[in-house]
């Protein structure tokens, strides 16, 4: 389970509705159940979306416990808005099953409230390169875990 991120970012207060996820993809109806139906992890799937944040999850949840020790959070507004992982109080992850990452991907990074400020805010993609749009840093997500396991993500 990840929690939400329990700060008050602003008078839009943050649902306080836990996010279970399943570290097993077979349990998440991704992999035995869609490979009896036949279904594919082809990219731009439903699965392999899901499949995609499965292994995330799995990384940041390692990391937190082995490495870290630091909270694990997600954060989703009233209004709709939600960022994946929150990791401690540094860093707003948003994670993108996609080649191309467009600005109406970074919304729920936008929507952060000023009050609180991250030191960074991260969208995780397939894309090859690494880019900026604004304050987010797009990058490829094999590049975010070698430097999140190197330690330059504390």
């Amino acid at each position: 389970m990840v929690t939400v991120l329990d700060r008050d970012l602003r008078n839009d207060i943050s649902v306080d509705i836990p996010w279970w996820t399943f570290l097993d993809s077979g349990v998440a109806n991704v992999g035995v159940v869609s490979a009896l139906q036949g279904r594919e992890f082809r990219e731009g799937t439903p699965e392999f979306g899901e499949a995609f944040g499965t292994l995330l999850m799995h990384e940041f949840v390692c990391y937190r416990d082995y490495v870290a020790h630091e909270p694990l959070a997600f954060w989703r507004s009233m209004s709709g808005y939600e960022v994946d992982f929150i990791i401690g109080d540094h860093s707003a992850v948003e994670a993108k099953a996609k080649r191309n990452v467009s600005p109406a991907d970074l919304r729920s990074l936008v929507a952060l409230p000023e009050e609180k400020k991250f030191k960074r805010y991260i969208c995780l993609r397939l894309e090859p390169r690494a880019r900026r749009e604004g304050n987010i840093t797009i990058i490829p997500f094999l590049d975010f875990l070698r430097s999140l396991w190197d330690g330059d993500f504390k």
